[in-house]
């Protein structure tokens, strides 16, 4: 850290507004702070989208379009850059920097860090697909350097997979709660449901795929529409859309659902929402959640795999309900809106998440904390 030799290299591939993009946003003006000299290897038409950064962060442009195509380029690279650390996320990226370090024979470490917790991950997919990749991770995982999760229950997991002791896979915890965050929160929202004298509204954000099982969350909110004045906001884009629009007029609550798409501040929605909402199939280490009870919102979360137990400390900090359950799902928006979680609580629950503790785990798991090289 004391060369012109870059620090640390970040080959990412995402959608532009994931949880992942969350987190390195957080995460990259932090370690610069550090006065680490970071790489940002760019796929085109793939997040993370930065904001102005600091003198030494550079954005390095692979010219490719697809992580498929990246592997010769990114090759060439680490030959010329040689960083100390390539830290990869999601598997088919993973594999694509495990491969390229391997052909550029260069000391660069390799860290992989997987969100999801992939055996349930998997259970979508059909059987070659399954069984290729977990037979991938058994293979090209163990010649990482490093192995990070967001979660315990996505670690043991993941070890599990790859046929590694639980030793070989690190939890570090997400950065969520940055020096901007409440600033964030406090902005005004213009939405007329917010407004005095309106019936309460139940917050749900992210992307609108069968991974976050937002037809759950319609299902839940139908039948407490009809006991109670309510209404309920999805924040989010993806595929699933107009399946989930056509769900909410069959479920006769058009009315009383909004789509908004693409929320560029979901925290100003959140500090808002009488109750947020969380009814994934599966996580790694839900971030909206964490946002949401930061932003001082009571929840109710799927138990689902993994992240949600822990971050609710079992149930002390919010609802845990069976995925797929929306009549359970339904009685406990009811009584969260009727008993809400002090924000005592969700102040003490949310305390670990600040960015200088997450980036402080990192850069010790990355081999780059002050004194290490």
């Amino acid at each position: 850290m004391n060369s012109s030799r870059t620090d640390l290299a970040l080959f990412l591939a995402t959608s532009g507004h994931s949880g992942v993009d969350r987190i390195m946003r957080n995460l990259v003006p932090e370690f610069a702070g550090c006065g680490l000299h970071i790489d940002l290897l760019k796929v085109d038409g793939h997040g993370p989208y930065w904001d102005p950064l600091p003198h030494n962060v550079r954005t390095v442009d692979l010219g490719v379009s697809h992580v498929n195509t990246a592997l010769p380029v990114l090759i060439r690279y680490l030959r010329r850059n040689r960083p100390r650390v390539l830290l990869s996320d999601k598997d088919k990226v993973n594999r694509t920097a495990l491969t390229a370090r391997t052909l550029a024979r260069v000391d660069t470490r390799v860290v992989v860090r997987i969100g999801t917790t992939v055996s349930k991950n998997l259970e979508r997919r059909g059987w070659w697909a399954r069984n290729g990749q977990l037979a991938s991770i058994r293979l090209f995982y163990r010649h990482a350097d490093g192995i990070l999760t967001p979660s315990e229950g996505a670690a043991e997991d993941l070890a599990k997979i790859a046929g590694l002791p639980m030793e070989a896979v690190t939890v570090v915890t997400s950065p969520v709660l940055t020096d901007g965050f409440a600033a964030l929160a406090d902005q005004a929202v213009d939405h007329p449901w917010f407004a005095p004298g309106e019936p309460p509204v139940i917050l749900g954000v992210g992307e609108l795929c069968a991974r976050k099982d937002f037809a759950t969350l319609l299902k839940a909110f139908a039948e407490l529409r009809s006991v109670r004045p309510c209404r309920l906001i999805i924040g989010g884009e993806g595929r699933q859309r107009d399946k989930l629009l056509k769900l909410a007029g069959d479920l006769g609550v058009s009315d009383d659902v909004d789509f908004p798409g693409f929320l560029s501040n979901p925290y100003a929605y959140m500090r808002r929402a009488k109750v947020f909402a969380l009814t994934s199939i599966c996580e790694g280490m839900p971030v909206v959640l964490i946002e949401a009870m930061a932003c001082g919102t009571p929840v109710v979360s799927t138990d689902c795999p993994s992240g949600p137990k822990e971050v609710l400390g079992g149930g002390r900090y919010g609802a845990l309900v069976a995925v797929g359950d929306s009549s359970a799902f339904a009685g406990k928006l009811a009584e969260m809106l009727d008993r809400p979680t002090s924000p005592e609580a969700l102040c003490e629950a949310t305390a670990p998440y600040t960015i200088s503790n997450s980036a402080r785990q990192y850069l010790r798991a990355l081999g780059l904390s002050r004194g290490e090289s």
